[in-house]
């Protein structure tokens, strides 16, 4: 159990919070375990009909805490907390709309891809700094963006790691609008209330057709890029990365081949 996962219900939508404001909301083995239960908590009960992601006004997550996985990712990545959270995510069954201020690092913009609509603050801060970390893409994004975007654009995403705005999520068409920091969970709730009013069999249809062509193909992608991610922590191209974070400088890479 964790206190930094908040999980409440409103108008039947279940709403889930990031709430480690002093990590900036990384996440931990612990928070993804509550994730993980909340999204399966929204697939069994009836009277869930979409589920929110959100933070703070200032944050929305800055990824993986790199001090818990450090630790390593025990077992098959499918039974691990981040695996298990990522494969309910990508397989839900009900609508899951996200509001996203400030940083969303690492996980926190690649979980975006599988949700079916994204609100973002002007504030709003992207970015997937795997390769910058020694690691991998996760959450199937090797094979989401290529085809989304284009080879090129998410070369340039997945292997410079640089940050991105909400101006240029939204012109990727990875988001569905920006707007004042102040107004993006109200906004995402707005929406899911939108939702939870349709039917929701015929939601559930809509966003089934929607995604079960490619649904098994993100579940292997998934898993092979969470082997190699499990792989990459035990490098020494990773210890240096994590180093470097942790003292706020550079990596040096350049005594690697």
């Amino acid at each position: 159990m964790t206190n930094h996962i908040h999980v409440e219900r409103q108008d039947r939508i279940l709403r889930v919070r990031f709430n480690r404001p002093d990590r900036k909301n990384a996440l931990t083995h612990a928070m993804y375990t509550a994730l993980g239960d909340a999204l399966e908590l929204a697939s069994h009960d009836d009277d869930i009909r979409c589920v929110l992601f959100t933070g703070d006004r200032d944050c929305f997550t800055a990824g993986n805490d790199l001090a818990d996985f450090l630790k390593g990712l025990p077992g098959d990545f499918a039974d691990t907390p981040a695996g298990r959270f990522l494969v309910l995510l990508a397989t839900a069954t009900k609508p899951v709309v996200a509001a996203v201020n400030g940083p969303a690092v690492g996980i926190g913009t690649t979980m975006l891809l599988h949700c079916d609509m994204v609100y973002a603050g002007d504030n709003a801060r992207f970015q997937m700094p795997f390769a910058s970390l020694g690691l991998c893409p996760e959450g199937a994004s090797s094979l989401l963006l290529p085809s989304w975007l284009g080879r090129a654009r998410a070369s340039e995403l997945l292997m410079l790691g640089e940050a991105f705005s909400a101006d240029d999520a939204l012109r990727l068409g990875l988001i569905n609008r920006t707007c004042s920091p102040d107004e993006t969970e109200q906004l995402a709730f707005e929406t899911c209330q939108k939702l939870a009013e349709k039917a929701p069999s015929a939601i559930r249809a809509t966003k089934a057709l929607l995604t079960e062509p490619t649904q098994e193909q993100i579940k292997r992608t998934m898993m092979t890029e969470g082997a190699l991610f499990s792989e990459r922590l035990k490098t020494p191209e990773a210890a240096e990365a994590f180093r470097a974070f942790m003292e706020k400088r550079k990596p040096d890479f350049s005594s690697f081949r």
